[in-house]
Order: structure tokens, then C-alpha cells, then sequence
């Protein structure tokens, strides 16, 4: 039997990605295991069950033992893991939520991750994000279901600073936003003549 090799969708821009000055670091973060959890009331034997508190409050994250878990909507969290394979994941996820009346779906393969970080990181996303970014409305904690470009995506705020985000994206869209991105950066990343 062919053992089938996962290609990373973004394995074509590693080297235009890696050019970028430190005004501007755009990575593609490696595969982790993500799962949907859907669940209707939110109370600690959840966070017995799981490990983790599941943020209540709309448009945040919260780091959890080895992910994070973002909070989607009233009923919805995605959850990820960079120490467990995504059956793994989905599998100790279910049998910690169906007793609750909650769902858990493997969503690995729907989304990668692009990090970007340095100080004009907020100044790219800015040019195609109309959400206000700046830290003190998005700020550490931060999560929104937005567009970057045309590609709808989910962005998380990682410190205070507001120069180190994480973009998950859908797949099939990952070299399109990379592509975005790049462009978006060549005004940060060039000196002008003077």
C-alpha cells in the first residue's frame, strides 16, 4: 500500500516568505490537530472534562495545554493541539463533550496558519482587514472571524504590542493570502531613495 506524504500548502512561498525583513515576518505555521466543538451550556465540568476554560466571551482565545482554544460562536470553540495527532484530538475531545450533549469534528486539513510579526505586522493586515486592530481594541486575547483580502479567515492577537498575529486560513486559500500578503508587505519592506 502508497503511503500518501502531506504537502504543506505553503510550501511553494517558504523561500519568498523567508526574504521579508524583520519589519515584516510572515510564517506558515507547521500542521496541528484543530477540532469544532460544539456545545450549549459551558460550566466547569467542562473544564474538568477538556482542560481547558472555554472562553465565553465573544471574539477571544485563550492558550490552552498545548493550542489554544478560540471561541467562534455562543454554541461553537475551535480547538487545537500541537501534541496530539488529529485523531487523537477528536477523540479525547468527543468522549469529554458528548456526555454534555456537545459535538467534536476533526477540521484539521480546513485551515493553516500564517504568523505575522515585527512592528508594520499590524500596518500589512490593516491594508485588507476592516476591523480596527490597534492594541487597545485588539489586543492580547483577541479573536475575530473577519476577511484579510478576500479570503475570510480567523485572526487571533497574540501580545499587547499588536505586532504578533496568527491568521488561520482555509486551505485552498493559503497561497492566495500569502500571495496577498507578500504584496501587502512590499511597501514596508523597501527604503526609499532619498
Amino acid at each position: 500500500m502508497a503511503e500518501l506524504l502531506r504537502t504543506h500548502p505553503l510550501e511553494a512561498w517558504t523561500s519568498a516568505l523567508e526574504r521579508l525583513p524583520d519589519t515584516v515576518r510572515i510564517t506558515a505555521e507547521p500542521f496541528v490537530a484543530m477540532v469544532d466543538v460544539r456545545l450549549g451550556a459551558v460550566g466547569p465540568e467542562v473544564r474538568a472534562s477538556l482542560g481547558v476554560d472555554l472562553p465565553t466571551a465573544p471574539n477571544t482565545w485563550v492558550p490552552a495545554e498545548s493550542g489554544r482554544a478560540v471561541w467562534l460562536g455562543p454554541d461553537e470553540w475551535l480547538l487545537s493541539s500541537t501534541a496530539e495527532t488529529p485523531e487523537e484530538l477528536e477523540t479525547r475531545v468527543r468522549a469529554a463533550v458528548l456526555p454534555l450533549g456537545g459535538s467534536a469534528t476533526d477540521v484539521s486539513a480546513q485551515r493553516i496558519g500564517l504568523r505575522l510579526s515585527g512592528p508594520r505586522a499590524r500596518d500589512v493586515l490593516a491594508k485588507g482587514c476592516s476591523i480596527d486592530l490597534h492594541p487597545r481594541v485588539f489586543g492580547r486575547g483577541s479573536s475575530a472571524q473577519t476577511s484579510v483580502g478576500q479570503a475570510g479567515v480567523v485572526l487571533l492577537a497574540l501580545p499587547d504590542s499588536g505586532d504578533d498575529f496568527v491568521v488561520l486560513v482555509r486551505s485552498s486559500f493559503a497561497g492566495y493570502l500569502a500571495d496577498w500578503l507578500l504584496d501587502a508587505a512590499l511597501e514596508f519592506t523597501t527604503t526609499p531613495d532619498r
